[in-house]
């Protein structure tokens, strides 16, 4: 029986919430990948057979793989300042731990499994460019994605899947002749970004890289955002990359936890991007809330 307190507890969060403004929605959005991702302690039972046995189980939908070196987690603390850190790869004298993706026949979704990660990818790809939002299709597809790895776990009884963090991302491609035409007008885009220096000496800037975290309220995890000039690899056009990830330690290795902790992890990543871009730009990707 749930006690008077958490009663009033859970209520108060409810109209707190219902308080606030709804979380955007853009119909246009420039987003071009969402990763939804859970780090969990290391399965030590977990060998090189057992990628084979679960890739048999989600194969129909799934049908192609791919080896890749392990992602190496990077947790949030919070007892110190926090440093700018992009995922590394893992390499080793010793044999390696390994990450496979299972890819599905348009290229365009894939899970990640290493033996202390599970992550779903959603890609933008030719002929697939309408956006499934997360609400609408991602958040569905990964749960029913992430049960059936932790029901394979328990089935081959590799252990407790005790869930350490949990991580969204969503990676924009702004592309050139958008709202900008020169790295100079970045700050057309993105207003955090002045452009201005403190004499006359220095000209407009050929190239601009920053990273910038915002600490979530109750150390409840960060939103961290990065901005890199680039060209994208299929059709050459220039770019800038607006990557926003949000991670933090959901309060259990439950279901509604998990799930708790990504819907408020997607939400600070959407709020995040409407407050870090222009205001201009939202017509630009058709804002309708």
């Amino acid at each position: 029986m749930i006690s008077l307190r958490s009663w009033l507890r859970e209520n108060a969060k409810k109209m707190a919430k219902s308080d606030e403004p709804p979380i955007p929605k853009f119909e246009a959005p420039p987003v071009v990948e969402t990763v939804l991702g859970i780090g969990f302690e290391r399965l030590d039972k977990w060998g090189i057979p057992h990628f084979g046995v679960f890739w048999d189980q989600v194969r129909e939908q799934f049908p192609n793989f791919e080896v890749k070196h392990p992602v190496i987690s990077h947790i949030e603390q919070f007892d110190r300042p926090q440093v700018s850190a992009e995922s590394q790869i893992q390499l080793s004298s010793a044999p390696p731990d390994l990450r496979c993706w299972f890819i599905d026949e348009d290229d365009c979704e894939l899970i990640q499994v290493q033996n202390n990660r599970f992550s779903y990818n959603w890609r933008k790809t030719a002929g697939k460019d309408a956006y499934p939002h997360y609400d609408e299709s991602i958040r569905q597809t990964f749960q029913n994605m992430w049960t059936q790895f932790v029901d394979f776990v328990k089935q081959q009884q590799l252990g407790d899947v005790n869930v350490v963090q949990c991580e969204v991302t969503y990676v924009n491609h702004l592309e050139v002749g958008k709202g900008w035409n020169a790295i100079s007008e970045i700050g057309n885009v993105l207003p955090c970004w002045a452009g201005k220096s403190n004499g006359e000496f220095l000209p407009s800037p050929e190239n601009v890289v920053f990273d910038v975290s915002y600490r979530m309220p109750d150390n409840k995890g960060r939103l961290h955002i990065s901005v890199r000039p680039a060209f994208r690899n299929d059709d050459g056009i220039e770019i800038i990359q607006l990557n926003l990830t949000a991670r933090g330690k959901p309060e259990g290795s439950e279901m509604d936890s998990i799930f708790s902790w990504l819907d408020l992890g997607r939400e600070w990543v959407v709020r995040g991007f409407t407050d870090f871009t222009a205001e201009r730009m939202h017509s630009e990707w058709q804002r309708s809330v």
